[in-house]
């Protein structure tokens, strides 16, 4: 036991009744009912404790003390008359015999209350996080991450895996987003980058004859933040087996995540193996998204053909209709109109609806335009009395994108239509390799430069680049992606043929991947992995809806972090050391 204190703020209960006892802790409060009688409750990490002050001499003592300074108290353990069954503690109380200040909080206010800090301001919040991180509520998200990531490193370690760090310190290499540069002191004029995930690492660690490796590995990604993304860096559990197929990598991640998700999740049931498996393609037909929410029962259908040229000027000619049946929707017109309005928010255009009538009319919304497809679009969607039909149309991205903002909306309004207290795991298989950039223009890789192309280099010689499939895979949980992953391509010659597509020729490659390519130009095994992102996946667990919530010091949603006061100006003679000169622009802003 700690020198200072015999028992912990969570420890004492009946059992302890006459000991005398030395706690140590944060003062979270006093209720004063006179000038010789208090009740002070003390908080550390593991709970809290009340003291009860009940002589003048102990309450001058506290009385010159704030609230959140450091504590030791010593006192004598009773049994409380008036029990709180909220605190484990909450059958005994301690009466004190010393009070010693072992840390002063010099300030009389606190910037927050410490228990109602999820009320404050976010970036009060991010400040002052030491107090955000000693509010219980808070502080439990960080031991439940430390909880899961050790259950994930025991799993995986119980699956053969070996555990092993690759460099923070790396090469730039474009893999889809911004790198963090950090200038080299010996070598002027270059640049190391943080590494966005370790994946020229790992792939080349199964070149070296590793058969199956994992880390809970830091990545370092200049992007913005959203509500499932952290500014800057983030944690994943990065994995990789020699030797293996798509279908391996899953049978693992079936096996090791939902026992996870079912032991510390805030729902206690998860997908069980294996799961769902739905071609990218059939996910944005039918769910509207690549990242569809299986707890939600509700699909989008193709209707252009019975709905173009009703007169309705979004469903002219060219366009793709797509409708989404909700049967039973109670919902006034306010509320439809509303969530019209946030479909639009989510995906930049704007849906429609109708519903269907006790006699089978159609009524409000678009219904005036859609007399002479009545029949056709019933007998399509089969509709019956009390129906909501909600539509989406343009183009096939934009009808598809609208429509899954629609199913994502209305899902978790609509009565019956969502499995609440479920993990649903699926997979998105069968990615093209390649996209047509909607910057560029050009011809881009869809999803990893580094994956296998469906048929191999006789694919890539021969057939339209769009039409080519690859061996890449998402994991999806309750409409969040956790991870993407790839059988890889693990052939030079096979390499540079997908390369070029993109425009990029052999010494393209050599130059701009060259220890990997050399590697296996020695032999390297077929091999497969994915990264789950620890970050989002303990923020599901926990039932958060900001990963920033999981996440020990996060930076804002600006990608500052605001207790530490980064990013920040250095020393002019910082930059001579690494040979940095700043623009005038960039002084003065």
């Amino acid at each position: 036991m700690f020198q200072s204190r015999t028992h912990n703020c969570g420890e004492l209960r009946l059992s302890n009744a006459g000991e005398t006892v030395t706690l140590c802790g944060w003062f979270e409060n006093i209720r004063k009912v006179s000038k010789n009688l208090g009740f002070l409750v003390l908080r550390d990490f593991y709970g809290k404790t009340q003291f009860v002050i009940e002589t003048e001499e102990m309450m001058n003592v506290i009385n010159d003390v704030n609230c959140e300074s450091t504590l030791q108290i010593t006192g004598v353990v009773r049994e409380r008359s008036s029990k709180n069954s909220n605190m484990a503690t909450g059958e005994v109380e301690v009466v004190p015999t010393d009070i010693k200040v072992l840390g002063k909080c010099i300030y009389n206010e606190l910037p927050f209350e410490v228990n109602r800090s999820k009320e404050a301001d976010e970036n009060a919040r991010l400040k002052y996080r030491y107090l955000d991180l000693r509010n219980p509520e808070v502080k439990d998200k960080i031991i439940l991450r430390s909880k899961v990531v050790a259950d994930l490193r025991r799993s995986m370690t119980d699956e053969g895996f070996m555990e092993i760090t690759t460099p923070i310190l790396t090469c730039s290499s474009p893999e889809g987003a911004r790198d963090y540069l950090v200038p080299s002191r010996l070598h002027a004029g270059k640049f190391y980058a943080l590494p966005q995930a370790p994946q020229q690492f790992k792939q080349i660690l199964m070149a070296s004859g590793i058969d199956k490796y994992f880390q809970i590995a830091p990545c370092f990604r200049d992007e913005d933040a959203r509500a499932d993304r952290s500014p800057g860096e983030f944690y994943q559990l990065d994995m990789e087996m020699s030797f293996a197929s798509q279908e391996d990598v899953f049978e693992v991640l079936e096996r090791v995540l939902p026992p996870v998700f079912a032991k510390y999740g805030v729902y206690k049931t998860a997908s069980s193996a294996p799961f769902r498996r739905i071609k990218y393609l059939d996910a944005l037909e039918k769910y509207g998204s690549d990242k569809p929410d299986l707890r939600i029962d509700l699909t989008a259908e193709d209707v252009t053909d019975e709905l173009a040229g009703c007169g309705f000027e979004p469903f002219a000619e060219g366009n793709v209709i797509k409708a989404i049946v909700v049967s039973g929707f109670n919902g006034s017109r306010k509320v439809i109109d509303k969530i019209m309005v946030d479909a639009e928010v989510v995906s930049g255009n704007k849906g429609y609806w109708f519903k269907v009538g006790d006699d089978g009319s159609f009524a409000g919304g678009i219904s005036k335009f859609l007399g002479e497809a009545h029949d056709a679009i019933t007998t399509k969607l089969k509709l019956k009395a009390g129906d909501l039909v909600a539509l989406s149309a343009g183009n096939k991205g934009a009808a598809q994108k609208t429509a899954g903002a629609l199913i994502k909306i209305i899902g978790p309004q609509a009565e019956g239509h969502m499995k609440k207290d479920c993990y649903e795991f699926c997979w998105i298989v069968d990615f093209p390799m390649y996209e047509i950039g909607e910057e560029s223009g050009e011809l881009e890789f869809c999803h990893n430069p580094f994956s296998m192309p469906q048929g191999g280099v006789e694919a890539l010689k021969n057939d339209d680049p769009l039409s080519i499939m690859a061996y890449q895979y998402d994991l999806v949980c309750n409409g969040v992606e956790l991870s993407s992953g790839a059988v890889r391509n693990h052939d030079p010659e096979i390499m540079v043929e997908a390369f070029k597509l993109v425009g990029l020729g052999e010494e393209d490659v050599k130059k701009k991947f060259p220890a990997m390519y050399n590697a296996f130009c020695y032999g390297a095994p077929p091999h497969a992995g994915i990264a789950p992102g620890v970050d989002r996946m303990v923020m599901l667990i926990a039932g958060e809806d900001s990963i920033r919530e999981v996440i020990p010091f996060p930076m804002n949603k600006n990608a500052q972090d605001l207790m530490m006061g980064s990013p920040s100006t250095v020393e002019q003679k910082q930059l001579d050391d690494v040979h940095i000169a700043l623009k005038a622009e960039d002084i003065e802003a």
